[in-house]
C-alpha cells in the first residue's frame, strides 16, 4: 500500500513552516493519541502515520529530500518510518510534556552546580578611582560537617526509597507504552534519611561566614561588577560551585561629582579676583594644583586640568578634572568697601556714557 503525503497527513501545504507544521502535530496527536481511544486501532495507525510525517518534515534535511525525491529518496537515509513508541519519545518529549504533565524520560538527579551568590559592596571616589585591596564577609551555605553532608546523624545510615527502590524513578503504563519519571517521595535520589542530623535537620548544609579577598581595580564605578569564581555556594552530590558577584556603589564625594571618567568641582573666588585675575589652589584627586584665573573671569567659567580625573578601567590614561567658577558676592560690606564700591560704580557709569557717546558719533 502506497504511503499517504506527508503534507496531506498534516493537513498544511507544502511551504508551510516549521511552527505551522508542529502546530498540525500536536492537534492530530491529541486528537489520535492511543490513551484517549483506548483499542482504537484505525486512530493508533493515524498517530503513527502523523508522528512519521512530523518527524520528517520537522528536520530541515529530511524534508528538502523528500520534497525533491518523496518517500523513495528517504530510504537512503537510514529513515524507516515510524520507530515505535519510546523512539518517538526522544523526537517528542516536549509534546507528550504536554499530554501528561512530565517529560517522558527522566534520571536519577546528578551532580549539580552550586549556586551564585550577589553581594552589594560600597567604596568610596578614592577607592574607585585608584582601587583597593580588601575583605569581605559572605554568608553561604557550606556543607555540614557533622554528617559530612550526608544529612543523616552520624551513626545512622540512608535507607533505600520504599517507594521507587532506590531507582529515583517511578514508571506509569500509558496503553501502548511505559513512562518513568522522578520519584516524588525521594526526589530522585533514590534514598530517605530516617534519622536527620541535628546539626543540619537533614539538609546537608548549614550557613556558613567566610572571609573573602577582594581587589578592586582602579576606574570601577557604581554598577560595576566583580566575579569571585568558585566563591558562591557549594555544589551538590559533587557539583562545582557557583561564583560570588561583586556589585560596586560608589558613594558620593563631599566635593567631586563623576561624569563618566572626568570628575568636576566648583570653586568659588572673590569678585575682585574674577575682575583682576590671580592664582589659586585647587584640591585633585592626588593632591592640590594651583591655577592661573586670568582677568576678567566670569561665573561658571570652565578650565580642565589635563589627566587629573578617573583612570581608565583598561588601564590606560585618566579623564580630566573639570573646574566650574563660582564668583563669590559679599553680603556684608565695612564703610570703606562701599565708598570704595560706589567709586567704582561711578566710574563705571562715566565709563559706559562715554562708550555710549562715541557710539552714537559712530552713527
Amino acid at each position: 500500500m502506497a504511503k499517504r503525503d506527508y503534507y496531506e497527513i498534516l493537513g498544511v501545504p507544502r511551504n508551510a513552516s516549521e511552527e505551522e507544521i508542529k502546530k498540525a502535530y500536536r492537534r492530530m496527536a491529541l486528537k489520535y493519541h492511543p490513551d484517549r481511544n483506548p483499542g482504537d486501532k484505525e486512530a493508533e495507525e493515524k498517530f503513527k502515520e502523523a508522528s512519521e510525517a512530523y518527524e520528517v518534515l520537522r528536520d530541515p534535511k529530511k524534508r528538502e529530500i523528500y520534497d525533491f525525491y518523496g518517500h523513495e529518496g528517504l530510504k537512503g537515509t537510514g529513515f524507516t518510518g515510524f520507530r515505535g513508541f519510546d523512539d518517538i519519545f526522544s523526537s517528542f518529549s516536549d509534546i507528550f510534556e504536554e499530554f501528561f504533565g512530565f517529560s517522558p524520560r527522566s534520571s536519577r538527579r546528578g551532580a549539580s552546580p552550586g549556586a551564585d551568590l550577589r553581594y552589594d559592596l560600597k567604596i568610596t571616589l578614592l577607592d574607585a578611582a585608584f582601587g583597593k585591596e580588601t575583605e569581605i564577609e559572605v554568608l553561604k551555605r557550606g556543607r555540614c560537617e557533622v554528617c559530612n553532608g550526608t544529612g543523616a546523624q552520624p551513626g545512622s545510615t540512608p535507607q533505600v526509597c520504599p517507594h521507587c527502590y532506590g531507582r529515583g524513578q517511578i514508571s506509569r503504563s500509558h496503553g501502548f507504552f511505559t513512562i518513568s519519571t522522578t520519584c516524588s517521595y525521594c526526589h530522585g535520589e533514590g534514598r530517605v534519611i530516617t534519622t536527620p542530623c541535628k546539626a543540619c535537620g537533614g539538609q546537608g548544609w548549614v550557613k556558613k561566614r567566610k572571609k573573602v579577598s577582594l581587589r578592586i581595580p582602579p576606574g570601577v564605578d557604581t554598577g560595576s561588577r566583580l566575579r569571585l569564581r568558585g566563591e558562591g555556594e557549594e555544589g551538590e552530590r559533587g557539583g562545582p560551585p557557583g561564583d560570588l558577584y561583586v556589585i560596586i556603589h560608589v558613594e558620593p564625594h563631599e566635593f567631586f561629582e563623576r561624569e563618566g571618567d572626568d570628575i568636576i568641582c566648583r570653586v568659588p573666588i572673590p569678585f575682585t579676583m574674577a575682575a583682576l585675575g590671580g592664582e589659586i589652589e585647587v584640591p585633585t584627586l592626588d593632591g592640590t594644583k594651583r591655577i592661573q584665573i586670568p582677568r576678567g573671569t566670569q561665573p561658571g567659567e570652565i578650565f580642565r586640568l589635563k589627566g587629573e580625573g578617573i583612570p581608565h578601567l583598561n588601564g590606560r590614561g585618566r579623564g580630566d578634572q573639570i573646574i566650574q567658577i563660582l564668583v563669590q558676592v559679599p553680603q556684608k560690606l565695612s564703610k570703606e568697601q562701599e565708598r570704595l564700591l560706589r567709586e567704582f560704580a561711578s566710574l563705571e557709569e562715566e565709563k559706559g556714557a562715554a562708550a555710549e557717546g562715541r557710539w552714537w558719533k559712530k552713527k
